[in-house]
């Protein structure tokens, strides 16, 4: 009888509706009691969910190792969810000193592959255990775990070695095993025959943590449109090399409309089966609310957390609120990353804080600044004078006793040249006024970025409805959305725009924008700068901008010796006004990306096993 070593637990196979993913590894099971029962099935996909490459609120793209040989993908879930994409790309500032992801962490997941493929091979032995319905929808499922590891394999490295069946060893020699890659093409095409195959088997409906078939298709919708522009823009910026001249890296231009079209049709199989969120009737607190709402209709897939195990909840309700040492607004933890302006400005350009003359409008308190602005912005970022859990948002960076010329001229001047009064804490005043806000900018000669070196705070995901003693370390619950209807409508746009099909893609962007509260578009707006512009603002914060700027090719001139501004309040005692100043962040980081960072490496230890992984991507 064969053993598979599988970490489940024996008690949620007497359960035959075991459905949830809230299983923790205690046992080795073999493969009768795995394939013998819905539980059984259950348990085992249980793990492979839990590994799936989903980059969620304990994703980690630093490279670091959990302690379980875990990288990058924690099973761990370390607290420090401030180490994200989003403070490498330009949405948030945070504690890299650049982009010190681009390089890879060597994530290679062919042991999770390969209990993919031994379910595929073993579940048809077991057939009699359950409906031939049953037995196909969850080989559908199995299709679409496989193509989700192989897609988070594609967008690092290109192409790499397709393995559909499960190896053995020592049954088969080591020259079997040293599986050579496959081109970038063969696997996107790979990635979307497994998605196809699993709309044609799954079932139409799961429980929210598990794929059903169109689930598949918003995937494939995800998928299509990275393939689509790395073959549309990648010979464009492309470091030569021996991977490139043989196809491992980089896609024919001439096959570009072919995945925009299987893009537009996998979008379209969702249409009547999921909608945008649309529950309340504020703008602002419906789109707050779109990431709490266990019911939305825009809930493809999600990723559950469960209370009561730091190994199965998050933390990411403590490390992205002001905390300091006086518990300011939550009971623990350490905030670390902040929205920057040139984020904001995807909504507003910077002329919504200073006058036609370049002088700084005047406002009568901080929130009175962020009065207009789009919904979606307001529920995406905390701004200054914002509220959350009965406590202001209180980030005066300073004060001026006057103020006069343009906001330019301003911040131009020399360090110590500048008339406004800083103190070393948040308990110093001036007039019986806090010099520095208690939720503020820490003065730069504090070398702290536990408070916010912008001026703004991460609002999206945030669960406004925790009191200030629930919000700790390891007591977050929320649902992480890996895949939700707005990118759906998204990714359909962008190949409706790549293919000139316009009238498709206003439909799909003004969806968008009429539940954010934004103006509608026009047709003459249906270009590639607006739709890109459209995505950055929708799925801020949510890991897709920065592989969004490397396949569109377009991070070497974004992140070119690059240094990032935050928007910093400050109090002017002659006018009992605020003004509002763009400045370098705090920490002024630099931010460089080199065109050999469009791939990842191969990682050595695996070059060193399997030598037919050569030649590895041009650059390294």
């Amino acid at each position: 009888m064969k053993k598979r070593f599988l970490n489940i637990v024996a008690g949620c196979l007497l359960l035959a509706s075991c459905q949830k993913l809230d299983i923790p590894p205690v046992d080795i099971l073999t493969d009768d009691q795995i394939f013998g029962s819905e539980a059984g099935i259950n348990a085992y996909l249980a793990q492979v969910y839990r590994k799936l490459p989903i980059e969620d609120f304990t994703y980690r793209p630093d490279g670091r190792n959990d302690g379980a040989g875990n990288i990058g993908f924690n099973l761990h879930h370390e607290w420090e969810h401030f180490y994200c994409e989003a403070a490498a790309d330009g949405e948030m500032v945070g504690p890299y000193g650049g982009v010190d992801i681009a390089g890879g962490f060597g994530y290679w997941p062919y042991r999770d592959i390969r209990d993919v493929n031994y379910f595929i091979e073993t579940l048809p032995e077991y057939a009699k255990n359950f409906t031939p319905d049953k037995v196909t929808s969850l080989l559908g499922e199995a299709h679409f775990l496989r193509a989700y590891y192989y897609f988070a394999l594609a967008k690092r490295y290109g192409g790499i070695p397709i393995v559909k069946n499960v190896q053995h060893y020592p049954q088969q020699t080591i020259e079997e095993l040293q599986v050579p890659r496959n081109t970038e093409e063969q696997v996107w095409n790979f990635i979307g025959n497994d998605l196809d195959t699993a709309y044609q088997m799954c079932s139409e409906t799961n429980v929210a943590e598990r794929a059903n078939k169109y689930a598949a298709m918003a995937f494939k919708s995800r998928a299509m449109v990275y393939a689509g522009s790395i073959a549309r823009y990648g010979s464009q910026v492309f470091v030569d090399g021996a991977a490139h001249s043989q196809g491992l890296v980089g896609i024919s231009a001439d096959k570009a409309a072919g995945f925009y079209q299987k893009a537009i049709d996998a979008a379209k199989t969702l249409e009547g089966k999921y909608s945008l969120y649309r529950a309340k009737t504020d703008k602002t607190d419906n789109f707050v609310n779109i990431f709490l709402d266990a019911k939305s209709p825009e809930n493809i897939l999600i990723r559950s957390f469960y209370a009561g195990d730091p190994e199965r909840n998050h933390s990411f309700d403590a490390t992205y609120s002001p905390n300091s040492d006086m518990n300011y607004m939550t009971a623990g933890g350490l905030s670390r990353t902040y929205p920057t302006l040139e984020f904001v400005q995807h909504f507003n350009s910077f002329d919504f804080v200073t006058n036609a003359d370049g002088t700084p409008k005047r406002y009568n308190s901080q929130a009175e600044m962020a009065q207009g602005l789009e919904p979606r912005l307001r529920a995406t970022v905390y701004f200054p004078g914002d509220v959350l859990r009965g406590v202001p948002f209180d980030v005066q960076a300073g004060i001026y006793p006057s103020f006069s010329g343009t906001a330019a001229d301003e911040v131009a001047k020399s360090p110590g040249t500048r008339s406004y009064i800083l103190s070393g804490d948040h308990q110093t005043t001036r007039n019986g006024r806090l010099i520095i806000g208690k939720a503020g900018m820490y003065p730069p000669a504090f070398g702290n970025d536990n408070n916010t070196r912008t001026g703004f705070y991460v609002r999206k995901y945030i669960d406004y409805n925790k009191g200030i003693s629930a919000v700790n370390l390891f007591t977050s619950t929320t649902p992480w959305i890996e895949l939700r209807y707005a990118e759906v409508l998204l990714n359909r746009a962008e190949a409706d725009i790549e293919l000139n099909q316009t009238s498709d893609a206003l439909k799909c962007i003004n969806d968008i924008r009429d539940r954010a509260g934004a103006p509608l578009a026009t047709a003459a707006d249906m270009t590639v700068a607006t739709y890109r512009n459209e995505r950055a603002k929708e799925l801020a914060f949510e890991n897709h901008y920065w592989w969004d700027i490397k396949r569109w090719r377009i991070a070497d001139q974004l992140l070119s010796n690059t240094h990032f501004h935050g928007l910093m309040p400050y109090y002017v005692e002659s006018e009992n006004k605020y003004i509002f100043l763009k400045e370098l962040e705090l920490f002024n980081r630099n931010y460089a990306f080199e065109k050999k960072f469009y791939y990842e490496q191969i990682p050595g230890g695996e070059l060193a096993t399997n030598p037919n992984l050569y030649p590895n991507n041009p650059g390294y």
